[in-house]
């Protein structure tokens, strides 16, 4: 239950940073994923204005589902001068288009990073099978007598001695459930940039880079990463029966919370 998740252990088989794996970082990426998907599916994702006669609840889904796109040529325009919004102009054929067909899984991904990162929690866990529980029992009751304590101690002390270098499974299973710790915050890294299109790699950079530019000809890279408006084309059959298409301007909200 979460209030078995969220206590500290009354016998500690890891250390801090080990911890903040598997509860802090667990528990802020739910939370995300439950935030996202909130908005996502309760709330309004998406809004698709068109000139056409398109019904707007068919042009929002058929965007939703078939993804938006911006137009490289158009970042780096002057806002309000040559485009309403960077990344928004008109679309000439054989223009180099960027298509974010991310944002429908945010909540998913969120979720899955966060499995990932309890898996290391989970694996040590098996491997280490309550051992140490068991072997400390007692040792921190506040009601056991100080000698039986201290008898406790020296039976633990003699055991220790007894069987040392017989537990090595235990020392490798932990010090593999740290590899694969390492393992996964990197994997994610790369897991993100993959999945954001290869923008989260130099994401952090040009965000503060951005500070250090002229204003006249700043770009923020997070409406590049982010953008809360695109384009969408849609196609349908007209009333004599030809096929039109139909250009439209996407809000996407959701990507405030992105």
């Amino acid at each position: 239950n979460l209030k078995g998740f969220f206590k500290t252990d009354f016998t500690i088989i890891d250390n801090n940073v080990f911890r903040l794996h598997y509860k802090a970082t667990v528990c802020i990426l739910i939370a995300f994923s439950i935030l996202v998907t909130g908005r996502q599916y309760i709330g309004d994702p998406i809004d698709c204005i068109s000139k056409d006669s398109v019904p707007s609840d068919l042009l929002d889904t058929f965007c939703w589902i078939h993804t938006t796109f911006s137009l490289t040529d158009a970042w780096h325009k002057q806002v309000g001068v040559q485009i309403p919004y960077p990344g928004v102009d008109k679309y000439t054929p054989g223009e180099k288009r960027v298509y974010h067909a991310y944002y429908q899984w945010v909540c998913f991904v969120l979720f899955l990073q966060a499995v990932l990162f309890y898996v290391p929690r989970y694996f040590w866990k098996a491997i280490e099978g309550g051992r140490t529980k068991n072997l400390i029992l007692g040792l921190n009751n506040p009601i056991m007598a100080d000698d039986a304590k201290e008898k406790s101690r020296n039976l633990l002390v003699e055991y220790l001695t007894v069987n040392l270098n017989n537990h090595n499974l235990f020392f490798y299973g932990y010090v593999l459930a740290e590899i694969l710790n390492f393992i996964n915050v990197v994997g994610q890294m790369f897991l993100m940039d993959m999945f954001l299109g290869g923008e989260f790699s130099s994401y952090g950079a040009r965000v503060l880079q951005f500070t250090e530019w002229d204003w006249s000809v700043r770009f923020d890279p997070m409406i590049k990463v982010f953008p809360r408006l695109t384009k969408c084309t849609f196609h349908m059959y007209g009333t004599s029966g030809d096929v039109q298409k139909h250009d439209a301007m996407c809000i996407l909200p959701i990507n405030i919370i992105n």
